[in-house]
Parts: C-alpha cells; structure tokens; sequence
C-alpha cells in the first residue's frame, strides 16, 4: 500500500506539490494518507481528498483533529472517512 504524508499546513500551494504524488499513487489498489499531523487544511486539499478517495484504488486517510474539523464542517465526513463497500 501507498503511502502519502500530509504537511501540517495543506493550503493551495499543498495541494499542488502533492497533487503528482496523489497521481503517481492512484491505482495501485488503496493509498494511505497520513493526515495526522494537519494543523490547517483548505478548499483545495479537501477537494484532493475527495478526488483520491473517488479514484484508483481510492484512499485511507488518517485524520487529525483539524481535518475532522473542517471535513464536519464542509459536510465531507462521510466522504472522507467512511468505509465504502464495493
């Protein structure tokens, strides 16, 4: 399994440094994404997310308390963390 660390601050300029290790990962059956250490998450890394978790293989994201934040907020949770059965 792939495994993608997020930076504590995943701002626009995140999203896009990450955006072709998210690419290079997808497909290969289901990535891990460390996401623990987020202090600040915007739009864009949240929209990354949801992209993953659609995608390939789709994603297993670890959440911080700031990501469950803003996936709550955002109404994401289900999207992001929920398991999807195939």
């Amino acid at each position: 399994m792939t495994s993608i660390t997020l930076p504590a601050r995943c701002d626009r300029a995140a999203a896009e440094a990450l955006c072709p290790e998210f690419v290079a990962a997808m497909g290969d059956g289901p990535t891990r994404v460390d996401a623990s250490g987020v202090t600040h998450v915007g739009q864009a890394v949240l929209q990354l997310l949801v992209s993953a978790r659609r995608s390939g293989g789709g994603a297993i994201i670890v959440a911080s308390p700031a990501l469950d934040e803003a996936a709550r907020l955002t109404g994401l949770t289900a999207e992001l963390f929920e398991e999807v059965e195939l």
